[in-house]
């Protein structure tokens, strides 16, 4: 699975690629965990980019709960942005369109979070 971090102001974007699955998924929290450190009230908030990423299993999924729930407790600001269609499916009928704000692109997901964070995206 590969893997990037982006930052635009107090928005951070987590781009994993590939496959979630249970081979990757805990490469995926391991790898999510510091971006969750730091996503409360006052501080980061975070887009997961999945415009890459190609599928996610139920394992997966449970990575995502439990990153819902961390920044919940924290007071903090996560969605999902730029779902393909076959993750968006699994989203849907898992019912995680619920847990999560989905962004059909990343600037929305951005502008959703932040206005200084989308100045600073729309600027490159």
């Amino acid at each position: 699975m590969e893997f990037n971090n982006r930052r635009y102001g107090e928005v951070v974007v987590v781009a994993p690629a590939g496959r979630i699955d249970h081979a990757s998924a805990e490469d995926f929290r391991l790898r999510l965990a510091p971006a969750l450190e730091h996503c409360s009230e006052g501080r980061d908030r975070v887009v997961l980019d999945f415009s890459a990423v190609e599928y996610i299993s139920s394992v997966g999924l449970r990575v995502l709960m439990l990153a819902a729930k961390q920044v919940k407790a924290q007071k903090g600001a996560i969605v999902i942005a730029a779902m393909q269609p076959v993750v968006k499916e699994i989203f849907d009928i898992s019912r995680f369109n619920y847990v999560f704000a989905a962004f059909p692109g990343l600037r929305e997901a951005v502008a959703d979070l932040s206005t200084q964070a989308l100045a600073l995206y729309d600027a490159g």
